[in-house]
């Protein structure tokens, strides 16, 4: 009998080592700011040409790395900004489950916080990295407020340390704090940019300025042909230019050198460029890498190869006038009064797409390194591997709207695309196309399932997403819309998409996230019972309006199907689980429940609301 037991462990053993031993490589890949149509796969697959519908984009790398897998086409993220956008993905979670609406600083100690992907991905064998941005705004809980991040990687070099390293980076700024009155108080905001030759020039970014100062701003505005977005609020934010660094020195060329590096130096320790001690790839574990870069983010600054060869590029300026805003509700013309970039000259409307478009381009080159070295550890230790490309932690406009900016209801904020590419090519087949919707909450399910887990069982009920691959083979997980929330810039609102229309609503009365005095779910179902004038409805008709022009929220024959959109998006986001937290203590939040249920993936509307073209 002890013979036969003994025979039985070491068949399970032998079994467990030999499934971790097939465990895949994953490489996650996520770019920030990056609109679908600055990849030519996309425009390609989409419209039959590479060109972007505003004009010429270059994405070799990208384009070679489609045609090895499946390519997603309507991927949606879940929230128009980082830090929500980032943090649901990390959580497995919408915005109005996770609680993460904002900017607000977050905590893992709250008892609706789940294991994240990289700690399920440990749980699984894997040894977890990331290089470039976290974004996510989770922090640490001491046991009386929020201080310092927690660690969910194993090993990091995050974006903000190679920034704040002169030999890692193209530029920084910063802020100086001092005393005033006996208070804290930023006493200046600086900008900082380096040089190959060692060398870098700083300048106050306040109005008052030494005569000094002004005259280096000055001879650095001239030297990298820096265009401000000087008609919108934020008008030191920086849309056009060149870089000071050249190409594979910029702060992203120094996250795909810190990836580079871990990877060459497998099974041994390591000097980094920033001095810190780090450990190369262990070629007995399997792998899993967030590289998550940082274009084309502004200040948008491609380095000068990359430039050079979008020079000369001519670019449809998107259609806009200012006719538009008599329609638009009260968040969406003040989201038009701060990112407003239709008050630039023509010219300067082409250098930001130009620049914009040259930095993708840039960014393309280095993901295209990063994808090589990859595979080519892979093929050496004999190990499969996955790679997973996700366009942008949201999209961006380049004057659509009126606006250069993310935060956004509309499309071109929130529509991206994806690319997943294995070795083992049966889940994933080279060549492949899915037209369907999908979401931002997918990308956990679908990297945790390649690593080995079962996110069928209960342990995983958390995760609002489905696995991709199971995606392209089950038609019960097909979606007739995509949602998504935030609380930034311009308040609390929430959106759906169908195929046809478009909506958007505020989803509470104030703008005030959950807090010692603005208790979680107070007065939660406002945005379904109050007056239709508080919510600022925004609704599109996409059969006729696909460029989302023209508000018909309000519009006579349109009222019924508004309103009907209204207590379907409302349901979701405000009473089928929804979550409000104080993050200013461990566990004070509040779960509604008056509709639960409403998420269910369908859209019907009832045909005789809805207008004829």
């Amino acid at each position: 009998m002890k013979t036969i037991l003994k025979i039985l462990f070491l068949l399970v053993l032998s079994l467990k080592l030999s499934a971790q031993e097939n465990k895949p490589n994953i490489l996650w890949i996520m770019t920030d700011d990056q609109r679908m149509d600055s990849n030519g796969y996309f425009n390609e697959i989409t419209t039959g040409k590479k060109e972007s519908p505003l004009g010429y984009v270059e994405s070799p790398n990208l384009d070679a790395l489609a045609k090895e897998g499946t390519v997603y086409t309507n991927f949606h993220c879940n929230s128009p900004a980082c830090a929500p956008s980032r943090g649901s993905i990390v959580v497995g979670k919408y915005p109005h489950h996770a609680g993460i609406y904002g900017f607000e600083k977050t905590h893992n100690q709250n008892d609706n916080f789940n294991k994240t992907l990289p700690e399920v991905m440990i749980d699984n064998g894997y040894q977890t990295t990331m290089f470039g941005k976290k974004g996510y705004y989770i922090f640490e809980w001491n046991g009386k407020t929020i201080k310092g991040d927690p660690e969910f990687y194993e090993q990091y070099v995050y974006s903000n340390d190679l920034r704040r390293n002169s030999k890692t980076t193209d530029w920084d700024n910063n802020s100086v704090w001092g005393k005033v009155n006996g208070k804290s108080k930023k006493t200046d905001s600086r900008v900082n940019f380096y040089y190959p030759d060692g060398t870098h020039k700083s300048f106050s970014r306040l109005e008052s300025i030494s005569k000094e100062e002004k005259k280096v701003k000055a001879e650095v505005e001239k030297e990298l042909d820096i265009l401000y977005a000087y008609t919108r609020s934020s008008s030191d934010l920086i849309v056009g230019g060149v870089n000071s660094m050249p190409a594979g020195k910029t702060l992203d060329g120094n996250i795909t050198r810190e990836f580079l590096d871990y990877l060459k130096n497998a099974n041994k320790s390591y000097q980094s460029p920033m001095g810190r001690k780090l450990n190369g790839a262990d070629t007995s574990k399997p792998i899993f890498t967030s590289l998550s870069y940082h274009f084309p983010h502004t200040p948008v600054m491609p380095p000068k190869e990359f430039r050079d060869r979008f020079k000369g590029k001519t670019y449809s300026i998107p259609e806009f006038s200012k006719s538009e805003l008599k329609k638009l509700p009260p968040q969406l013309k003040k989201l038009y009064d701060k990112g407003q970039i239709d008050g630039l000259t023509e010219e300067e409307k082409q250098q930001t797409i130009r620049d914009y478009y040259a930095f993708c381009a840039y960014g393309d080159s280095e993901i295209g390194k990063a994808i090589n070295e990859f595979k080519a550890y892979s093929k050496r230790n004999n190990q499969e591997y996955m790679i997973f490309y996700v366009c942008g932690d949201h999209g961006w406009q380049l004057g659509e709207q009126g606006i250069e900016t993310k935060f956004s209801p509309w499309e071109l904020s929130n529509h991206t695309s994806a690319i997943i590419v294995s070795s083992e090519k049966k889940k994933f087949p080279a060549g492949k196309v899915y037209k369907g919707f999908t979401e931002y909450v997918d990308i956990f399910p679908t990297i945790v399932s390649a690593g080995g887990s079962d996110v069928s069982k209960k342990e995983f009920n958390f995760l609002d997403g489905y696995d991709l691959a199971e995606v392209l083979e089950n038609k019960k997980l097909n979606r007739d819309y995509v949602i998504a929330e935030m609380n930034h810039v311009i308040g609390p609102r929430a959106y759906i998409r169908t195929k046809n229309f478009s909506f958007s609503m505020r989803t509470r009365e104030k703008n005030s996230k959950a807090s010692n005095k603005y208790r979680p779910n107070t007065n939660v179902k406002w945005g379904v019972e109050a007056d239709r004038n508080a919510v600022e409805m925004a609704m599109y008709d996409l059969r006729v309006d696909p460029k989302e022009r023209n508000n018909v929220a309000n519009d006579k024959e349109y009222i019924k199907l508004a309103d009907w959109f209204r207590q379907k998006l409302g349901n979701i986001v405000l009473g089928d689980g929804r979550v409000e937290s104080n993050w200013s203590k461990v566990n004070d939040y509040n779960v509604s429940d008056f509709a639960l249920g409403s998420d269910d993936k369908k859209i019907n509307i009832p045909k005789k609301i809805i207008p004829k073209k």
